[in-house]
Order: structure tokens, then sequence, then C-alpha cells
């Protein structure tokens, strides 16, 4: 009974994800405008790039993440974001934005350029 309870359980939070659509992943994140260049609105506002298609992104804003003009931010590189969510009307419902450290500049990726 113990077996069949925990497997009952398993399949309903399965289902429950399922009809939901919303899955983990990393995505490039940055901004729509300066980054993406997505036209459709005007201003700075956050987006993600999934299988190379750009999405605005609805749940959190491009301030929440730090300053969007800074070196690092949104406006001045593309950056990585694990990120839950579903794309819905051609936006990005996010559930989660977590933004991930910037990925430090490795010498062996281009041996033979001098510094």
């Amino acid at each position: 009974m113990k077996k069949i309870s925990t497997f009952l359980l398993v399949f309903f939070c399965l289902a429950i994800q399922a009809q939901t659509g919303a899955k983990s992943q990393i995505v490039e994140a940055s901004c729509g405008q300066c980054q993406f260049g997505m036209k459709s609105k005007s201003g700075c506002d956050l987006a993600v790039r999934i299988d190379g298609k750009a999405y605005f992104v609805e749940g959190t804003d491009i301030h929440k993440h730090g300053d969007a003009h800074a070196a690092d931010g949104f406006c001045s590189v593309v950056r990585k974001a694990e990120v839950t969510g579903e794309v819905k009307n051609d936006k990005f419902v996010a559930t989660s934005f977590k933004l991930l450290p910037m990925q430090q500049h490795q010498h062996s990726e281009h041996d033979g350029h001098k510094h």
C-alpha cells in the first residue's frame, strides 16, 4: 500500500508540472532592446532568448537584477540565467529567475592570443 501511495504521489506531482508547462532551464538573459534588437517596446526591458528566439519577460523586472547600464548589466552584456516558467502569448512568464555569475575569461579558449 505504501508503494502505491508513493507512486500516486509522484505521478500526481508530475501531472501537475506537465499541466503548468513550467520547466527549469538555463537561458540567455539581457535587455531586449539593447542586446536582442527587439523593437516592439521602447526603453529597456528584460528579455530571455530560448532556442534562438527572444521573448520579453513577465514576472520580474530588469531593475531587480542590478544596474542594467553597468559594465555587467543587461544593457551591456548577455548573461545566463536559470529560469522557470513558460512562453505564453509570445512572452516568457517567469515563476523564478536566478541570474547566474558571469563566467571568467579563459585564456585557453584562444591560445596564441597575447595580452
